[in-house]
């Protein structure tokens, strides 16, 4: 027994294996690590597991790095003698395998006793050797770390048996260490219920950031964290993979843009890889691998259409199970490792000319059969067969998705290589789509037009459900050509054409395409709102705005809220209209979308805010981001809403002239708008008048649509400038504004009766007047109608009486009648738009004076991404400087 539980010298034991062939010692022999070899340490802590539980496995694909981090923790620590065979066994039997771990045993210093015995048969094993291999093994003192590399290619399941006995009886005498790249017949749930099992695999065999950062500059490559990044994106931390790129790199005079373009099917990985895991494949199998690499992710169902058999189901099973590269995601889908995928691709392309076309239309079909609209089309364009790809885009109502979502601009990338030659009507719609998205109604008409002359080829189709999604969206899109064109009536015909097709289409259908709907009331509602049909348009808008919440939604949602806000100022309810327009903006920024991804009304309404509040350069810097439209969305109203905002501005600024030259252009559209003309006329009036031209602005009043408040307002002190108070109060009183407008409407007029009180003598009532129009303005600190209101109405502001209502909003003084803190009327304008959570870390970084390419590294993100947050941040700051925007942000406690 002393002769067992001693480690020696190698036993001298046979010098042959059962066929009579010598040993292959170099199976007995751990592995050399390379110089570039990288111990990671948190998989060797995992791995000193091994000495505490019966079986350790170490499981993962093809150079996934199992062999050398067995290998380096073999070496490299103290302990238990360890016993390595690299296993050949594939097609051999179980005597020639416990041949070699005999021998292994011995090589590595174990002596055994000779009544063990060895086999003398490759096929066989004398029934007495595991028993007595495992006694013998169970009374020794320190255990024996058996490693069975590459033991995947063990496929006799009674070696397994044989093994499984061995380690169950010989107890604490043994440590099994499998390196496999399959799952081994081997009871794993046993051992892993008692807490008898060590696992590493795949997923922890990956390298992170920081590891492939080490590796890479082992190989004499230091390189920014973003191509690191990128690199370990594309070889998913593969380190065979990432060894490979770095040798490969490493002889390029610019490895960091080696890395970024090399052609994977051109280099040693390709030929790694084809080897390694493609060549070990039946026929079956390769030809099934090389058919789904078109695919990113699939389910055995479309497999089995592009090979025209049926399995898929059992041989994806087994690549995943066998680490073949082919990762099972759960609910019956696969994908291929990236690289894997690219080197299969390509050799699909030179071993089967032609049939790349063929096997993306026959998965367009089917992703389309299935649901899958944005695969299909993706696979459709890569057939080059655009028929079926607009036809597919169309008849599933999913035309709404050039303008809004977060595919919007894919898609339009998607057809932009559509060809002239595609003339179906589905074709034509989406051309008018592209172009009404990217260029406004600029080219979206002549397509629309092409598109109604072929629906004629269509027969009747009207009556199906594929000949009603074309007329839908031929629909949706004629609103929104109606939209840009400022022309309401046909708005309405397009939407009563949509409303007549909507029976048509299967509700599932348009379940799934919120945003059409969305969109076709957005555009109706701006019509009517173009048209001066209020009630009509609040019906339209409301219904988009107050529909379900979603990416895809998103930008009608804000646009419709946005307009909302707009009727609301229109109207004089500043208040409303600046909460209105606030939730409009946050509608796509949490939704993450990418600018230009609204029409901007709501950032003019704010700015007609600020105008009003005399807060200028706020206003100013709404004005400017206005600008940021949506091409699809630069209709009538908003092109008259910048307009009369920047006049406004102009007027504020006391500059009359450039307010006149804003206004002055008439806003292209069939059908001019009531409200656009009443407040151009308005501000022009305004303008003349305070150069002193009072006929001139009576004119320009006297031509104004009749109802709006707002105009009868500004007549009104026209008549009080030309020295006619009872003239301008009688017309206040047939028009009666404060019966139906907010304060902006509202405060005006009291301040014009308030005058004409004034110049009429009667002080009590200017008093009154004007204590009427301090209450109401101090709710939504309206500033602009008393700077307006000229010089007469400074002493009545200065009285005892009065001087609380205007103290610490309108004028510098103590605390304000509510007992708030005093605020100077010049305070800085508040922020608008609340900054993102990458906009503040930003700026927290801006706060500690570091540079822009310091934050991008420490951010992990490119120094143009930073550029653009800083601009972002300037903006909803209203600064210039990086200084200014950090003494803003701590006045407002962003910092």
């Amino acid at each position: 027994m002393t002769e067992l539980e001693g480690d020696g010298p190698p036993s001298t034991g046979p010098v042959a294996d059962p066929q009579g062939d010598p040993f292959l010692h170099t199976r007995f022999a751990v592995p050399a690590r390379p110089v570039t070899f990288l111990r990671r340490e948190r998989l060797t802590r995992h791995l000193d597991e091994a000495l505490r539980t019966p079986l350790t496995m170490v499981n993962g694909a093809a150079g996934a790095g199992k062999t050398l981090l067995v290998a380096d923790w073999a070496q490299t620590r103290d302990g238990p003698v360890v016993a390595w065979l690299t296993t050949d066994a594939a097609g051999q039997g179980p005597g020639m395998f416990w041949a070699y771990l005999l021998r292994a045993l011995s090589a590595s210093g174990v002596t055994l006793p000779e009544d063990i015995g060895f086999p003398a048969d490759a096929d066989r094993v004398p029934p007495t050797l595991p028993a007595r291999l495992a006694a013998r093994l169970s009374a020794r003192e320190q255990p024996v770390v058996v490693v069975l590399d590459e033991y995947d290619r063990v496929a006799a399941p009674e070696i397994a048996e044989q093994l499984e006995f061995v380690l169950h009886h010989a107890g604490r005498g043994l440590r099994l260490v499998l390196v496999t790249r399959t799952e081994p017949l081997l009871p794993l749930h046993r051992y892993r219920a008692a807490g008898e099992l060590t696992e590493i695999r795949g997923a922890e065999l990956a390298f992170a950031p920081g590891e492939a950062a080490e590796l890479l500059e082992l190989h004499g490559l230091r390189l920014p964290p973003a191509a690191v990044r990128a690199l370990l994106e594309r070889t998913r931390g593969w380190a065979a993979g990432l060894r490979l790129c770095a040798l490969a790199a490493r002889q390029s005079p610019d490895p960091e843009r080696y890395l970024k373009e090399f052609e994977v099917d051109h280099s040693t990985i390709a030929d790694y890889l084809l080897a390694e895991v493609l060549k070990r494949q039946d026929d079956e199998t390769q030809d099934l691998l090389l058919r789904v690499s078109l695919l990113d992710r699939f389910r055995p169902e479309l497999a089995d259409v592009l090979t025209r058999r049926s399995d898929a189901g059992a041989i994806l099973a087994r690549l995943s199970r066998g680490n073949a590269f082919v990762e099972h995601l759960g609910h019956d889908q696969y994908r291929l490792h990236p690289l894997f995928r690219e080197i299969l691709r390509a050799h699909l392309r030179m071993q089967r000319p032609g049939l790349e076309p063929e096997l993306h239309r026959r998965a367009a079909e089917w992703l389309r059969r299935s649901g899958s609209l944005a695969e299909a089309l993706g696979h459709g364009a890569a057939a080059d067969d655009w028929e079926f790809t607009a036809g597919a885009l169309v008849d599933d109502l999913a035309i709404g998705q050039f303008f809004t979502g977060p595919r919007s601009g894919a898609v339009t990338e998607l057809f932009s290589r559509m060809g002239q030659d595609t003339t179906s009507p589905a074709a034509h719609l989406v051309r008018a789509a592209r172009e009404l998205s990217r260029n406004g109604d600029d080219g979206g008409r002549a397509h629309l037009h092409r598109a109604e002359r072929r629906l004629a080829d269509y027969d009747g189709a009207a009556d199906r459900a594929d000949g009603a999604a074309v007329g839908l969206s031929r629909a949706l899109l004629e609103a929104l050509a109606a939209r840009l064109a400022g022309s309401p009536g046909r708005a309405e015909n397009a939407a009563r054409a949509a409303g007549e097709l909507r029976e048509a289409v299967p509700d599932q259908l348009l379940d799934r395409h919120p945003e059409l709907t969305a969109l076709l009331l957005d555009h109706l509602g701006s019509a009517r709102l173009w048209a001066g049909r209020f009630e009509a348009a609040r019906e339209a808008l409301s219904a988009v705005a107050g529909s379900e919440a979603g990416a895809t939604t998103a930008l009608p949602r804000e646009d419709s809220l946005g307009r909302l806000a707009l009727i609301d100022c229109l109207n004089g309810w500043l208040g409303r209209a600046e909460r209105t327009a606030r939730a409009a903006l946050a509608e796509t920024e949490r939704f993450g979308l990418s600018r230009p991804s609204g029409s901007g009304v709501e950032r003019l309404v704010l700015a007609a805010v600020a105008v009003e509040r005399d807060e200028l350069e706020q206003a100013q810097a709404l004005l400017d981001a206005s600008a940021e439209a949506h091409p699809a969305l630069r209709d009538p109203v908003l092109e008259a809403g910048r307009a009369l905002v920047a006049a406004r501005l102009h007027l504020a600024r006391g500059d009359p002239r450039a307010a006149l030259a804003a206004v002055e252009p008439e806003v292209p559209a069939e059908v001019a708008s009531p409200w656009a003309q009443g407040q151009a006329a308005l501000v022009a009036a305004a303008a003349h008048l305070s150069e002193g031209r009072t006929e001139t602005a009576t004119a320009l009043l006297r031509r104004v649509p009749d109802g709006q408040a707002a105009c009868v307002v500004g007549a009104a002190r026209v008549q009080l400038a030309a020295g006619r108070p009872a003239e301008a109060v009688r017309l206040l009183d047939r028009a009666h504004p404060e019966g139906s407008c907010g304060p902006a409407v509202t405060v005006r007029a009291a301040l014009v009766r308030a005058q004409a009180a004034h110049q009429q003598g009667d002080a009590a009532a200017a008093h009154r007047l004007v204590a009427r129009a301090l209450l109401e303005a101090r709710r939504e600190r309206l500033r602009r109608p008393f700077h307006e209101a000229g010089p007469w109405i400074r002493p009545l502001l200065d009285t005892a009486s009065l001087r609380g209502l205007t103290s610490g909003w309108l004028v510098p003084g103590a605390a304000p009648p509510d007992g708030g803190p005093a605020r100077h009327a010049h305070r800085p304008p508040p922020v608008v738009e609340e900054l993102s959570g990458r906009e503040r870390d930003v700026l927290r970084r801006l706060a500690l004076m570091m540079s822009t390419e310091e934050i991008a590294a420490d951010l992990y993100v490119s120094v143009n991404t930073v550029k653009t947050h800083l601009k972002s941040v300037y903006r909803k700051l209203s600064v210039g400087r990086r200084n200014e925007a950090v003494r803003r942000a701590r006045e407002l406690g962003l910092l």
